[in-house]
């Protein structure tokens, strides 16, 4: 027997992963944890949960990955800085090593750790979480993110137990930076708000593409440059020049109304990203052959590109790790180093997202009790919240091990009837409490998927966007963007049947194979993990029933509900 801790604490969205002779144990975010989205804590919690699943003691691990190389961002982002005659990045690239070693040197004191520790490259436990968790025996390896050891992009092939780097694109010159900047403009997170950006684009029309288009060129090489006439970030003074505020106007500010503008520049800023990635994955398609595709880095969240990558760039079939940013290099770095490093054989496929910590019923009861809050046993909880669903009532359910990644998937959820065309609304207003554009996801049963949307193809992590078949549009509008897409996420019985067979019974009642599926918590929050959280949710919003396994928790109703 084997184990191997992978960490990831290079910046945000720490997190840490066991790995026993190559399979998953436990795979977690430390932002579940402690509260504090996309954290940069150092994921100690994390580390302790994966231990206490896998029965061992840190010094009884074989071997500690860290997916990141010291000196590496230092060594060439200093060039880069140097060559720009920038002092101010210099200093940054300098503190990013310092405060690395600093983290290591602090593990080792905190858990007295005394074994083998190893450091992967992040882009190398970016394409490895990808390509060892795919079911691939071999593919093309393409990650897409802000960056991380001073690289943005790579090409790489899969062949396996080996990967094969082919070509990358160094830090500033980062589709994710560009993503990013674009984000900080129209008065969202950098780093955190990205996915309303993708929401807010479809509301948007084509008017600034040509001329937007102009800040990335695609090159020859089937790689890409940044026009940073336009950008601030490879500076360390901004995100956008004063050449882009002048053409624009300032910037959004955050929580104001949302004009044409606005809504353009996603458009067309979404339309520029897909576009630059389109032109690298056709280039990595002849470069491998291969008709399989891997995405990973955090611009691999972006699902609405996902989808036409598999469908425009010549590959047959696709996977995207549910953890595709940074959270997955804890993942990564175990994995690269158990096949890439030791050539290991592969002999687990990520089937499934539910890697995190689970919850006894006595330990969900006690937290009801903390709350003065009754509760009923019931026999069957997945049917009862498809009756409750079926009403148009809306249900927290908190089940199981809790998933990996920034989607909920029917671990800690929150669900809603999908075909009441104002339950969109109503979720975003008086449960989520968050912006009135952004949509919700459907969870559909795989096998009526195709029945349900065009150029269907298995999406168990929601990482696709596909668009709702016309005729069905009507049925299911509270998941139907403004465009006529959805973001499905397909669901086995194999890989949920508790979450298969509420949406089956769901079907039973109302004919629809469907149900409105969104993460469970409120705006500003990680997704819930522990009971004590998932009923301060309940509590704080207008979910009028909860279930914590198979205990129910019910609202007075006020009103009704049904389908409009």
């Amino acid at each position: 027997m084997q184990d191997i801790l992978g960490i990831n604490c290079f910046s945000h969205d720490t997190s840490a992963c066991l790995l026993r002779d190559g399979r998953i144990v436990a795979f977690v975010e430390e932002e579940r944890f402690n509260r504090d989205r996309h954290t940069k804590r150092f994921p100690d919690t994390a580390i302790a949960f994966c231990l206490e699943q896998g029965g061992v003691g840190l010094n009884d691990v074989d071997v500690v990955a860290f997916a990141h190389r010291p000196g590496l961002d230092f060594a060439r982002g200093a060039l880069d800085a140097l060559r720009r005659g920038s002092p101010r990045r210099l200093a940054v690239q300098a503190y990013v090593d310092a405060n690395l070693a600093r983290k290591e040197l602090g593990f080792r004191r905190r858990w007295g750790y005394r074994g083998k520790l190893v450091h992967v490259g992040h882009h190398d436990a970016h394409a490895a979480a990808a390509f060892y968790a795919s079911p691939f025996d071999e593919a093309a390896v393409l990650t897409l993110d802000r960056g991380g050891d001073f690289l943005s992009t790579t090409l790489q092939h899969g062949r396996g137990s080996r990967l094969r780097e082919l070509a990358t694109v160094r830090n500033p010159d980062s589709l994710g930076e560009v993503y990013t900047a674009l984000t900080w403009y129209l008065g969202f997170e950098p780093n955190a708000d990205e996915g309303k950006v993708m929401g807010l684009a479809p509301y948007g029309q084509d008017k600034l593409v040509a001329e937007l288009s102009e800040l990335v060129r695609r090159t020859p090489d089937g790689l890409f440059q940044v026009d940073f006439d336009h950008f601030a970030y490879q500076r360390q003074a901004g995100w956008l020049s004063r050449r882009f505020i002048a053409r624009y106007g300032p910037p959004r500010v955050p929580e104001s109304e949302l004009t044409e503008l606005h809504e353009n520049l996603a458009y067309a800023v979404q339309d520029l990203v897909e576009e630059a990635a389109l032109h690298v994955a056709r280039s990595l398609r002849q470069r491998t052959g291969s008709p399989n595709l891997c995405l990973g880095g955090g611009v691999a969240l972006n699902s609405v590109m996902n989808a036409r990558l598999l469908r425009e760039a010549g590959f047959e079939q696709i996977f995207v790790q549910p953890a595709a940013s940074d959270a997955g290099n804890a993942l990564g770095a175990a994995q690269w180093l158990w096949h890439h490093q030791l050539g290991r054989p592969r002999e687990q496929a990520m089937e499934h997202a539910f890697w995190g910590p689970e919850f006894s019923t006595r330990a969900c009861e006690e937290a009801l009790e903390r709350h003065g809050l009754p509760a009923e046993q019931v026999a069957d909880a997945p049917a009862e919240a498809a009756r409750l669903l079926a009403d148009s009532r809306i249900v927290g359910w908190f089940q199981g091990r809790a998933e990996v990644g920034p989607r909920a998937l029917g671990a800690r959820s929150i669900l809603a009837d999908p075909r009441r065309a104002s339950m969109k609304a109503v979720v975003n207003a008086r449960v989520k409490r968050r912006e009135a554009f952004r949509p919700f996801a459907p969870s559909v049963l795989h096998e009526r998927g195709p029945e349900w949307f065009g150029r269907y193809y298995p999406n168990p992590f929601m990482l696709l966007v596909l668009p709702v078949l016309p005729e069905r549009r009507e049925r299911i509008p509270a998941v139907t963007h403004v465009d006529g897409s959805a973001r499905p996420q397909t669901v086995t019985e194999d890989s949920n049947r508790p979450f298969h067979r509420l949406i089956a019974e769901f079907e039973r009642r109302t004919g629809v194979p469907v149900v409105l599926n969104t993460s469970f918590n409120l705006r500003g929050e990680p997704i819930v993990l522990r009971p004590d959280e998932a009923i301060h949710d309940f509590l704080s919003s207008d979910m009028d029933a909860l279930f914590l396994g198979d205990l129910l928790v019910r609202k007075p109703w006020q009103g009704e509900r049904g389908p409009s």
